[in-house]
């Protein structure tokens, strides 16, 4: 049985947004919010960007990118994981045939 969606209210920028969200995912969603309304202050604070959309624009793209470079580390990072297990296997591999 599928869970039936909610009604959150959240706050982006000073304006109040109905969102339909399962129960179980909520604080996620406020938490996002959250995360999206800081990001697009950030960038009305700079100054350099006008208008509502945007702000947001400019803040989904930055989030984004972030996001992007984080699988692109964890990417980086499984490989080099990936090569050192190859190595310790090579490594143990020769230390048990002597």
């Amino acid at each position: 049985m599928s869970e039936q969606p909610t009604t959150v209210e959240v706050r982006i920028l000073d304006k109040d947004y109905l969102v339909a969200c399962p129960e179980d995912q909520q604080q996620a969603l406020i938490q996002a919010a959250n995360h999206l309304d800081h990001k697009m202050r950030e960038i009305r604070t700079s100054g350099k960007v006008f208008g509502t959309e945007r702000i947001a624009v400019m803040a989904a793209l930055n989030i984004t990118h972030d996001l992007l470079q984080r699988d692109t580390v964890s990417g980086a990072t499984a490989s080099l994981l990936q090569a050192m297990d190859h190595k310790l296997d090579q490594a143990l591999g020769e230390s048990e045939e002597s």
